[in-house]
Formats: C-alpha cells, structure tokens, sequence
C-alpha cells in the first residue's frame, strides 16, 4: 500500500568562500569552494540510488552545484527552482556580519531581533515574505510528490523555516538548531509538516553551521 505522505531530504548546499567569511550572500550568485566540492561528492555518496522520486534545488549555483552532485549519484535532474532561493538581504548582502552591523547599525538591529514584518532596505526581503515563498514552494512540491521522498536542496534560510513549519517554531524566537553544510535533514509532509530528523553530518569531514559563532 502506497504511503499518504511525503519524505523531503533538505540538504543546505556546500561551503562557499563567501560561508568561510561569514558573508551575507543572499542572491548573489556565489560558487561553492574546494571544501564545498568536496562536501557536495561526500552528501551524494551517502544518498542511496532508487529512494527519491524527484530532485529539486535553487537556481543559485552554490545551490545547483551541490544539487548535481547528489542528482547524479541517485539518477535524477534537478530542477532549478527560483522560489528555493536564499533570502534577499537587500543592503546586507556581500558584507560580512560585522560589516552589515557596523554600516547599517539601525536595520541590523531590527534584522537580529527577527522582526518578521521588517524588509531589509535596497531590495530585500521581509522575513515573513521570504518564509511565505519557502513555505509555498516546499508545499507544492510535497504535494506532487505523495508517496514519494524527494531530496530538496537549497539554503540555510530555506531550511530555517523549514525546520520551524515541521516543528511549530515562530518566526520571531532565535534559532535553537544547526544548519550545517551539506548536512541531510529529514522532514514530512501529510496536511501539515513533522520533523523526523536533522542536521546529520556523519557523512562529512567538518561543515560551518548557517550562522557565524553558533
């Protein structure tokens, strides 16, 4: 009997440079390092060929480059999707944390109260904006996909608010759960989303968690 529900491995996509400075990349397109390759090959050799019915992935490279690696290891194509993308960090993005505290010391201070309602100046994206996109996309491929598992691979803000949909977790409360690189996160989904597991890195020689001193 064919189960109701479907399984979505989220994998947050390899180091980048940017990740090793603690810089804000948001949409900018920013390839994955040496380590990052390397994490990438590593995830893709532990997924198991024949479980998942479908790959997805941001249309960002670090994103996609990741994707490919898994992909093609289990025999699927991703598919690029733009509503996977990290958030938009308007006037943060390129700077490192400190810099965009330093420069921006007003929006920073909003930004590390998470403030759902505040959009980031120059472009960006609110907070509740940005979980509606994730929330929408994962949705609507969960449904796609019943019965099925399906790997899904994107970034540290993707896979923040998905953790907090499985579990219930407000917008507003600070972050309590690693999100390493290329880590595997399992969550569920059957009229409403369960956390089944997370941030396993067995897989991996080290990986940096999606926030700088955590």
């Amino acid at each position: 009997m064919t189960s109701s529900y479907t399984r979505l491995c989220l994998v947050r996509h390899g180091e980048t440079a940017w990740n090793a400075e603690h810089r804000l990349q948001g949409h900018i397109d920013v390839p994955l390092n040496d380590v990052g390759r390397a994490q990438a090959d590593a995830t893709a050799a532990c997924l198991p060929a024949g479980l998942f019915g479908a790959c997805y992935s941001s249309d960002l490279q670090r994103a996609f480059e990741t994707a490919q690696a898994a992909a093609v290891a289990v025999g699927l194509a991703p598919h690029k999707t733009p509503a996977l993308r990290e958030r938009h960090y308007g006037c943060f993005q390129g700077l490192t944390y400190s810099e965009a505290r330093q420069r921006f010391p007003a929006a920073y201070a909003r930004f590390e109260t998470r403030d759902p309602d505040f959009v980031l100046p120059e472009g960006g994206e609110s907070l509740q904006r940005f979980s509606a996109r994730v929330s929408a996309s994962l949705e609507g491929i969960a449904r796609r996909h019943p019965g099925e598992s399906v790997l899904v691979v994107a970034h540290g803000g993707v896979l923040d608010i998905a953790h907090r949909l499985a579990t219930g977790k407000p917008l507003d409360t600070p972050r309590d759960f690693a999100i390493p690189n290329a880590a595997l996160n399992w969550i569920r989904y059957e009229r409403g989303w369960t956390l089944e597991s997370w941030g396993d890195t067995g897989h991996l020689a080290s990986a940096r968690d999606e926030l700088p001193n955590t």
